[in-house]
C-alpha cells in the first residue's frame, strides 16, 4: 500500500503518516451488517436527509478501523495497547477524508504513542485521539 504525504526525520523514522480515502454508502451498509449497528443515520439516506446532518454519516468505529489499518501499515505487528477517541464532527458518504498519525516522543521500552486524526477538508476533525502501541521487534528503533 502506498501512503502519500509521509514526512521523515533524518534518521528515517516516519514523522507524520497520512492516507486519503473515501467511504461509500456501500461501506456504511457493509459495516452495519458486520457490527449490527443499523442506526438509520448510517444506512438510510432518506431518513438522514431529514436530520440535522442532511446525509448519512459514518459509524465512528468504521473511521477507527480505517485508522487502525494505517497504524498496521506503518507499524507491522504492533499491538494496540490503548486507544482514546473522540468524534467531534460527522464524516459523510462520498467525501474525501484524510487519516493522519503523528508519533509523540520517540519509542521507549518498545512502546510508542501516536496522535490520531481523521479530517474532512482542511479543518473539520471527524476523529481525534491518541493510541499507545507495543512495537514488534522488527520496527523497534
Amino acid at each position: 500500500m502506498t501512503l502519500p504525504n509521509a514526512d521523515t526525520h533524518p534518521q528515517g523514522a516516519v514523522a507524520e503518516m497520512k492516507r486519503d480515502f473515501v467511504l461509500t454508502q456501500d461501506d456504511f451498509n457493509r459495516f452495519a451488517d458486520l457490527s449490527g449497528d443499523h442506526n438509520p443515520i448510517h444506512v438510510d439516506p432518506e431518513y438522514s436527509a431529514a436530520t440535522r446532518f442532511g446525509a448519512t454519516v459514518s459509524h465512528g468505529m468504521l473511521l477507527f478501523t480505517v485508522l487502525r489499518g494505517l497504524v498496521q501499515a506503518h507499524y507491522p505487528g504492533a499491538r494496540l495497547e490503548s486507544q482514546d477517541l473522540k468524534f467531534p464532527a460527522p464524516a459523510y458518504t462520498g467525501e474525501r477524508l484524510t487519516a493522519t498519525l503523528v508519533p509523540g516522543a520517540p519509542a521507549v521500552d518498545g512502546c510508542i504513542e501516536l496522535v490520531t486524526r481523521i479530517t474532512r477538508g482542511e479543518e473539520k476533525v471527524c476523529l481525534e485521539g491518541r493510541c499507545r502501541l507495543v512495537l514488534s521487534e522488527e520496527v523497534r528503533p
